[in-house]
């Protein structure tokens, strides 16, 4: 088997970990992760790494660097999405002050690291072309 297909299998399960992992602490209450953002998007990048893993189970290259490729976007977006929805939160109200205080209240955790690092493994892993033992 190559080791490549090891890289990409870490990345999606390391990328279907991250999806339960914190990613935002409102107000130091509660830790959101994907599915508590956006559920049907967390099913969407869940449903990605699925088929990735699919993908490299059954040796299918080209269908794993389309899933790596896709899952580091769709982490991407989700990121951009989350930035932009701390920014604007509070933009209702009109003293800038308090809302620029309530939006540094909302800290962003390590799920995202781990979210990245799965989508870079996987999507490294897919464009290794080494082979290990027997080579036909």
């Amino acid at each position: 088997m190559r080791t490549s297909s090891f890289f990409s299998f870490a990345g999606f399960v390391l990328l279907i970990a991250g999806t339960y992992c914190p990613l935002l602490r409102p107000f130091g209450l509660v830790s959101w992760n994907v599915y508590d953002l956006n559920k049907p998007y967390g099913m969407v990048i869940l449903l990605v790494a699925v088929v990735g893993i699919l993908g490299t189970v059954l040796n299918r290259n080209g269908l794993v660097k389309l899933t790596a490729w896709l899952s580091l976007a769709l982490v991407a977006l989700l990121l951009l999405a989350a930035i932009m929805k701390v920014n604007t939160s509070f933009s209702f109200l009109p003293f800038k002050s308090v809302a620029g205080f309530l939006t540094k209240q909302i800290k962003f955790k390590w799920g995202w690291y781990l979210l990245f690092a799965g989508a870079v493994v996987a999507l490294g892993g897919s464009f290794a072309n080494k082979q290990i033992g027997n080579t036909k």
